[in-house]
């Protein structure tokens, strides 16, 4: 008789039977132990700026080994890494085997101070992640997620100590887009990024404006207010831009406007540190002092030609500010 075991990892708790693979297409049932085939198998391991993730107040201008595994517990129409998201280990992985102290060795070698884990769904491939994140954290190095935060609560709050800082991709503030267009559902990313808060990451957020599917100023409104109500107003909020993908090709880029707008209604809402991504927009890649509106840390792209921030805070009128700054 088969024996069917329940996936804990993320909400959709997918039963599994031995050899059968969950939604994220890499977590199974291998005699009776949930687990994931993605283990030291990454399907991406690259050098990257710390701004592409993007993460504007986590170590400024420093280079991050980035490394990512296949699959995704989310299927999203505008996901630009669907090659290697919505695929299993056995279609991605290049036959390397990297162990968690192979990934550190590899940090060391390259003189980088931090660890990425991103381009796909670190968190269901759960084992490897939080093995990596533990022994690059007992080494010294910093360890970061890029994620949609669709996972439960126990694991994340496991995974917590040995994370420094992640940003979250917050698709949307609606449950239909969340079940229509990624399907997932809304109120458990909601809940992680309150988890990741009370586990002391230091949280950067991205909201991806899709034309006619998520950028209205209402529903912009309403993720600005959640977040300064449920986490804090100095959270650094991405604003970033669509660009025709996947199953969104149909769809026109974003405006330039509608960015502009969403970052006006966000420091009208009272957050603190708002950005635009993926739009020749100097101004808003640039990170002001919120008290006196000293230029701080000014960028061009992924470059930053200059960092005055001073052990933390503004030179000028000694405002701290929030980040990982050494």
């Amino acid at each position: 008789m088969k024996t069917t075991l329940k996936c804990t990892i993320c909400p959709k708790g997918c039963e599994l039977a031995p050899g059968e693979f969950g939604d994220c297409r890499v977590r199974t049932n291998i005699d009776g132990t949930i687990c994931c085939t993605t283990y030291a198998h990454p399907c991406g391991l690259n050098m990257d700026p710390i701004e592409k993730k993007p993460l504007f107040h986590v170590l400024p201008g420093s280079p991050i080994l980035s490394i990512a595994t296949a699959g995704c517990n989310l299927h999203c129409k505008q996901c630009q890494n669907h090659s290697i998201s919505q695929k299993g280990e056995a279609y991605t992985s290049g036959g390397s085997k990297l162990l968690p102290n192979d990934v550190v060795a590899i940090a060391k070698e390259k003189g980088v101070p931090s660890i990425a884990y991103t381009y796909t769904e670190p968190l269901v491939s759960y084992e490897y992640t939080y093995d990596c994140c533990k022994a690059s954290a007992e080494a010294g190095i910093k360890n970061v997620l890029v994620t949609a935060a669709y996972i439960n609560p126990d694991p994340l709050r496991a995974l917590c100590p040995y994370v420094d800082a992640a940003n979250v991709d917050l698709k949307s503030f609606s449950d239909d887009f969340y079940r229509n267009i990624c399907g997932a559902r809304l109120q458990p990313v909601l809940h992680a990024l309150k988890g990741m808060k009370a586990g002391g990451v230091f949280l950067e957020i991205t909201n991806l404006l899709i034309p006619t599917l998520n950028d209205s100023a209402e529903e912009t409104k309403q993720l600005c207010n959640w977040v300064i109500e449920n986490l804090d107003n100095e959270t650094p909020l991405h604003f970033s831009r669509f660009f025709p993908q996947h199953q969104l090709q149909h769809l026109p880029p974003t405006p330039e406007e509608t960015l502009l707008y969403a970052r006006e209604i966000a420091f009208n809402a009272g957050l603190k540190f708002v950005y635009v991504g993926n739009l020749q927009s100097r101004e808003g890649e640039n990170t002001r002092c919120p008290t006196c509106g000293k230029l701080l840390i000014e960028r061009r792209g992924y470059r930053v030609v200059q960092n005055r921030i001073d052990l933390g805070k503004c030179p000028g009128c000694k405002t701290p500010i929030p980040g990982i700054w050494d």
